[in-house]
């Protein structure tokens, strides 16, 4: 049977077909604006490096379950504050969401990044629960999407198709190059996030814990009105939007990934904002380790100076947030962008530092092996050895007996 009536067959059938995404060709991918590469995404080699040169950094890996400590304590801080806004006036509520909130929505948003790689309990099924409670005072629900999409932006970097870290078309024509635009962009950027997972269609969009993280915050929203007063809700909201949007903290979506100095496609910020930020801002030490929990990132760096130093890194937000608006060359479509996926499979999860000295590539020829395995040699099915009838049975007891 050929490919195009294997395929109507399964149709009718009614067989579950993957979804194929043809890639954007290249020509398209730089008249949209953006830098394209041919090459593969910079970090796996770069760990691959610093294993070689540095074998000890691989200490570092493990988990901080102190972060939980972490999310309670922020999670509780942020619904006494609300329950005191409820009864503040309008002014008060968003100059605290703006002044305090927002600090402590963006820590718990670095905690939701931490739960997304396991970096606080070694089951999984835990860290998606402290990600989840993370969402509580922020009011929507976007841990369980964020881990789904995050774990695929550092594995395909730049594919279009793949990273929700990349801007869509349609926001880098709406935006363009103005200050006003690239602020309304900013200030509404949760929402603009939201919008960015219809357009990965390879990755399912929705399963039981997308639905259970919603439930949870639905239950949580609710109880907050009920209990405390619809302005706390408005207070957890508004600190919501100043956390990722238009304020200071803002800048690190441009931080991490914006062309400042191409090629060169990930810097790191090293300011005092990572004290309150927890290390969030040691990005490319991150993208090269995903599996070292936050309080060990500086550490990476200085086991490895001579990889980083010589990287270009921000050491302010507050002025790379003016840069953003102002400067008309620096825009959504200052991104690097790639059709090379470096031969992962999509449901390769592995970190790179946690392999050997392959990284991703000798994880994608264990998936090829595992499965050419798999194919070639079926396994047997196990006989089940013959039931002894009733008088055997008794026959073995009383022989037994006798010796």
């Amino acid at each position: 049977m050929s490919f195009n009536g294997l395929t109507a067959h399964l149709r009718l059938t009614g067989f579950p077909m993957p979804v194929v995404v043809q890639p954007a060709s290249p020509s398209f991918l730089r008249a949209s604006g953006f830098t394209y590469s041919d090459e593969r995404e910079p970090h796996r080699a770069r760990t691959k490096k610093i294993l070689t040169q540095h074998p000890e950094v691989k200490r570092l890996i493990g988990r901080n379950v102190w972060s939980f400590v972490i999310i309670l304590t922020l999670v509780a801080g942020q619904t006494v504050i609300g329950w005191w806004c409820a009864s503040q006036p309008w002014w008060v509520t968003f100059a605290l969401a703006f002044g305090v909130g927002a600090f402590a929505n963006h820590a718990l948003f670095v905690m939701i990044h931490e739960a997304s790689h396991n970096l606080i309990f070694k089951t999984r099924w835990l860290n998606k629960i402290a990600g989840i409670m993370c969402n509580f005072p922020m009011g929507f629900p976007s841990s369980e999407s964020f881990q789904r999409y995050h774990l695929k932006h550092h594995i395909y970097q730049g594919v279009y198709e793949l990273d929700a870290d990349l801007c869509s078309g349609w926001e880098a024509r709406l935006v363009g190059k103005s200050a006003l635009g690239k602020a309304f962009w900013l200030l509404m950027y949760p929402v603009v996030q939201a919008s960015r997972p219809f357009r990965l269609k390879e990755i399912r969009l929705f399963d039981g814990w997308i639905a259970f993280n919603w439930f949870c915050q639905i239950v949580f929203n609710v109880a907050v009105v009920w209990f405390l007063g619809a302005k706390a809700l408005v207070y957890m909201l508004a600190s919501l939007f100043f956390s990722v949007g238009l304020h200071i903290l803002g800048a690190r979506w441009i931080q991490e990934h914006y062309l400042v100095a191409p090629p060169q496609e990930t810097y790191s910020y090293y300011g005092p904002l990572n004290l309150v930020a927890f290390n969030v801002g040691y990005h490319n030490e991150h993208h090269d380790f995903p599996s070292v929990p936050w309080n060990k990132l500086p550490a990476v760096k200085r086991t490895a100076p001579e990889a980083y130093d010589t990287l270009v890194s921000h050491g302010s937000w507050t002025a790379l947030l003016f840069r953003f608006l102002f400067d008309k060359n620096l825009t959504l479509r200052s991104r690097m962008v790639r059709n090379e996926r470096g031969g992962v499979a999509l449901d390769d999860l592995r970190a790179p530092d946690q392999m050997d000295a392959g990284g991703y590539e000798a994880a994608a020829i264990t998936a090829e092996e595992s499965s050419v395995n798999h194919t070639a040699i079926p396994a047997r099915k196990k006989t089940a050895a013959p039931k002894r009838s009733l008088s055997a049975k008794k026959k073995t007891r009383r022989s037994r007996k006798a010796k």
